[in-house]
């Protein structure tokens, strides 16, 4: 909640402006009151929902007012490209591949048009970041004399040191792959992220100074003792690029792959021979990238699971691409045994599952069925069934499971001056990591500057039970569109299309700027006594003016404000 100008009191003569940070906050001075209206600005589900903390109600409002105000729509979307990069810098490639959370709380989903389309939106807003050329913007020319080390350039890693570079502060990113980006680039196909996305967008956190070192490993190349030596302060952000085992016999025979280990060979350029029937094992986004992938190579693809398509963790839009290119689905199916057969692939021994009771994550947990047991014959198994993180070297700072561990009240390890963030903490995803390395950034800027740093405690965000939901008039959402499989099946074209300008511009006018006023007029319109105005100094669609010589408390303009911005407070 946020402290805002909510009206005009007279005092000794004079009209002043009332500024309070909640309704209780008004001062009662006659011992004569009556409740009057307050502008408190809420917190929009959606910005509650996502990791990386985006303005997107800032974003979406300030588009859907374009036309309003007479804004240049190559300008607003330039605009829109910087609210939007303050918190996350890669917003073309999370465009793409985000699970997208924020729809999930918006609460325009609880109309029967659905929730507002952030994901397609955020894409055309960073393609024309890119398209634009434009410049991530710093936060002061000041130049601080202590740096900070970051090792890894994934997401995390590279959303740490754009924060720290704007700020200021001397940035190495270390890398022990050819190329930054981490699973960005080896984890995730070319047809669902395009190469030339990437880089535009690292390219545009490089050029804010960060210094970037690939093919250099700490603990070979580098050591972190030298590093702790030479640094104020580290950020480990080496994520999870080790696949883990399925812990049965005959794994690590030569026609098994770890997913991981798959889509890194094919990221990187190579022509794996997966010859013509294909296994994957696993549920999650490894394993249907894997599965697609394979398709691509003109495969048979199946994928062994063992749940139900329902408890499948991959994106939704995901699995039914699989589903569309022939990839094939044996659910409630776990694999035993892998064995040469004498032909020149192997037999993979299964068992049937059923579901039982829940476990910790929620879902129910597969039980082996008794003599269900049966064989399927393949060129190729790949294992996509988990992560995890190799941190060789780096005994003092890993738990007993293999995994770093922070303070949740300021990311720092158990090592002071040592931050982590991203997948080394646990799986997650590319949204979740740039938050971590944002958030990690104000925390190591906090110990730089010898001050005691806690995250801040979230907010209740607004519910569409606050809201006049009828307000707002019904509107298709905007989905994106997809090449036709037969255009897309035997190459890495990007599979999805992006939303034409006329498309974003209606998906930005679905917004209905929970918590926040829009200046739909119907608090002024509605006034029985003409004492609400627009401050025409302050930025556009923030805020109306109550002149509280007029009002009389009568309330309509709180219940007539579809957006919940309005609340009665006690007034003079």
């Amino acid at each position: 909640m946020e402290t805002q100008t909510v009206g005009y009191d007279i005092k000794q003569g004079e009209v002043v402006k009332l500024k309070v940070a909640s309704p209780s906050d008004i001062v009662v001075t006659n011992g004569e009151s009556w409740k009057c209206p307050v502008y408190v600005k809420k917190m929009p589900p959606c910005r509650s929902n996502c990791p990386s903390s985006e303005d997107i109600r800032g974003y979406l409002t300030y588009i859907a007012q374009s036309k309003d105000y007479k804004r240049h729509y190559e300008d607003a979307f330039d605009e829109a490209w910087y609210i939007l990069t303050d918190k996350n810098p890669f917003p073309a490639v999370h465009g793409r591949i985000c699970p997208h959370p924020c729809e999930d709380g918006c609460n325009r989903k609880d109309k029967e048009d659905g929730s507002v389309a952030i994901k397609n939106f955020e894409r055309f807003v960073g393609d024309h970041g890119i398209k634009r050329g434009l410049k991530l913007k710093k936060l002061t020319d000041k130049k601080h004399n202590k740096k900070v080390a970051v090792i890894g350039a994934g997401p995390s890693g590279l959303s740490c040191a754009y924060q720290l570079a704007r700020r200021g502060y001397p940035v190495t990113v270390f890398e022990e792959l050819e190329k930054p980006g981490g699973m960005l680039r080896y984890g995730i196909t070319s047809y669902r992220l395009p190469r030339e996305v990437i880089d535009a967008e690292i390219q545009k956190i490089l050029d804010l100074g960060v210094e970037l070192k690939c093919s250099t490993k700490i603990g070979e190349d580098v050591s972190f003792e030298e590093l702790r030596k030479n640094y104020n302060a580290i950020y480990m952000a080496v994520g999870a690029q080790r696949g883990s085992l399925l812990n049965i016999e005959g794994e690590s025979l030569s026609n098994v792959f770890s997913g991981v280990e798959f889509l890194h060979r094919v990221n990187k350029g190579e022509k794996v021979n997966v010859g013509r029937r294909v296994m994957v094992v696993g549920g999650g986004n490894t394993a249907i990238d894997s599965s697609r992938v394979s398709r691509r190579f003109g495969a048979e693809v199946t994928i062994l699971y063992r749940r139900t398509k329902n408890e499948m963790p991959a994106l939704r839009d995901e699995i039914m691409g699989a589903d569309e290119e022939g990839v094939k689905f044996e659910f409630l199916t776990a694999p035993l045994l892998i064995s040469r057969n004498g032909k020149g692939s192997v037999d993979i021994t299964c068992i049937r599952m059923k579901l039982g009771e829940k476990d910790k994550s929620g879902r129910q947990r597969p039980v082996p069925i008794e003599n269900s047991n049966f064989t399927l014959e393949a060129d190729t198994i790949i294992a996509a069934i988990g992560q995890e993180p190799d941190l060789l070297n780096l005994d003092e700072l890993k738990n007993k499971n293999g995994w770093l561990e922070i303070n949740p009240s300021n990311r720092e390890t158990s090592v002071a001056g040592i931050y982590a963030g991203g997948d080394v903490l646990g799986l997650a995803n590319a949204t979740t990591a740039v938050g971590h390395g944002r958030r990690a950034a104000k925390a190591v800027e906090a110990y730089l500057n010898g001050i005691n740093y806690r995250e801040p405690s979230a907010t209740r965000p607004i519910k569409h039970t606050d809201m006049i939901l009828d307000y707002y008039p019904a509107s298709p959402r905007n989905d994106v569109k997809e090449l036709h499989v037969g255009e897309r099946i035997d190459n890495f074209k990007e599979v999805c299309l992006p939303l034409t300008l006329e498309e974003a511009i209606a998906e930005a006018n679905r917004c209905m700027s929970c918590g926040l006023c829009f200046t739909c007029d119907q608090c002024r319109i509605y006034c029985p006594r003409e004492a609400i105005s627009r401050d025409k100094k302050m930025p556009v669609g923030q805020v109306m003016f109550t002149d509280y010589t007029r009002c009389n408390g009568c309330h309509i303009c709180a219940e007539v404000c579809p957006c919940n911005y309005i609340e009665m407070g006690m007034g003079l």
